[in-house]
């Protein structure tokens, strides 16, 4: 069991990984979308990272979003999906720890 239980440790820590990557994808989305007034698409380097990021999160991210609609505030949107998937793979990080000592 505890080889079963390092090896989703570590998956999960790689999917954190990837959470994180596509959390400053976004931000570099946001950032050159305001300044530039056009839709950002990522190019060269850039989409070597970014297609396998989006590939990875963003079917998980739509399930989530079904269930956690965007929290309206005002003229501003909130996405709560990345930030309860974020917190449901701490804590599956945290169980499968628990349960592998």
């Amino acid at each position: 069991m505890t080889v079963v239980g390092a090896v989703l440790t570590v998956i999960l820590y790689l999917f954190l990984l990837v959470l994180i990557g596509r959390l400053i994808l976004d931000y570099l989305k946001l950032y050159a979308e305001s300044t530039s007034k056009q839709p950002w698409r990522p190019q060269g380097v850039v989409l070597l990272f970014a297609e396998p990021i989006w590939t990875i999160t963003e079917p998980v991210l739509v399930r989530l979003r079904r269930i956690f609609k965007p929290l309206r505030l005002g003229n501003v949107s909130l996405d709560l999906s990345f930030m309860v998937l974020f917190l449901i793979v701490l804590i599956l990080i945290r169980v499968v720890g628990a349960l592998t000592t």
